[in-house]
């Protein structure tokens, strides 16, 4: 096996606080972000049903409102991951 040498270094956000007027747009982004996964998978044959890779079955194959709010964290710690990046470097976000 291939060692892998690769170490990731995210920028650090921890100190960018995002409004609070930014948490609707932070909850559309995440509901976007399990669109596309969901898009993704299911252009790759993938199917509701128990977690099963060699079947390319898995059970957030459903809307966003539909998924437990675990895993909509998840979603939503990616849409917020972004959110403090775009910050971080200086953008402005208006609507």
């Amino acid at each position: 096996m291939k060692e892998n040498r690769y170490t990731p270094h995210p920028i650090d956000t921890s100190a960018v606080e995002v409004p609070e007027e930014l948490s609707e747009l932070m909850e559309q982004m995440a509901r976007n972000v399990h669109e596309v996964w969901a898009a993704g998978r299911m252009s790759e044959g993938w199917t509701l049903g128990p977690r099963n890779d060699e079947l390319r079955q898995h059970p957030c194959l459903i809307p966003y409102e539909e998924l437990s709010e675990e895993e909509k964290n998840y979603d939503r710690n990616t849409a917020l991951s972004t959110l403090k990046l775009i910050l971080s470097l200086g953008f402005r976000i208006e609507k």
